[in-house]
């Protein structure tokens, strides 16, 4: 039996990563999509493991042919998408696949894939909220985290375009209602 998607996206510091982390250790049999990128690997990054590795030409072509379900140019010849065939290679095995992609790119993989896909947007209560979050993590400099509550009002605003929004208030709270929807899911 051909396997589901689970597509997650939200601002940073919603907790997304805390959440799939989470769900990774239930039994759902999820596996994450690898993605493609055409920046050079860093430190111990190994080609097939942590990415596929693309020069800047190669990933124009693989565009070119229609080989991603999405991609994005991040920085000039700085490009990161997912192929279909890593998608298809998991499906064909039986397993979920889950993803973690920015809200165009979670729109994007909703509309290829359509029921067969779950698309989850993991919400802060609140813009403060996620400042407090940002903050308290203490990674990025104040600038980085106006940045990121700037990009953070950009994509709010795509909430609406999944079928569920999950506000991750308290994060085991966030955490069962998560499971408890992707449970359901794959049961249909």
């Amino acid at each position: 039996m051909a396997g589901k998607l689970i597509i997650f996206s939200a601002p940073s510091g919603s907790g997304k990563s805390t959440i799939i982390h989470y769900l990774l250790k239930q039994n759902l049999r999820l596996r994450f999509s690898i993605s493609a990128t055409s920046r050079p690997p860093r430190g111990k990054e190994k080609d097939g493991v942590d990415y596929y590795f693309l020069s800047p030409e190669e990933f124009k072509a693989r565009i070119a042919t229609g080989d991603f379900l999405e991609y994005e140019e991040v920085y000039p010849d700085k490009f990161y998408g997912t192929l279909k065939s890593e998608v298809n290679r998991i499906l064909t095995d039986g397993d979920n696949v889950i993803f973690d992609v920015d809200v165009v790119g979670g729109c994007n993989i909703k509309k290829f894939y359509g029921e067969q896909a779950l698309s989850i947007f993991i919400q802060p209560p609140s813009i403060e909220v996620l400042r407090e979050r940002l903050i308290n993590r203490a990674t990025d400099k104040p600038e980085i985290i106006e940045d990121r509550l700037e990009k953070a009002e950009f994509e709010l605003s795509f909430a609406t375009q999944f079928d569920v929004v999950i506000v991750n208030d308290k994060l085991e709270d966030a955490q069962e209602e998560t499971l408890r929807v992707i449970q359901t899911f794959l049961t249909q």
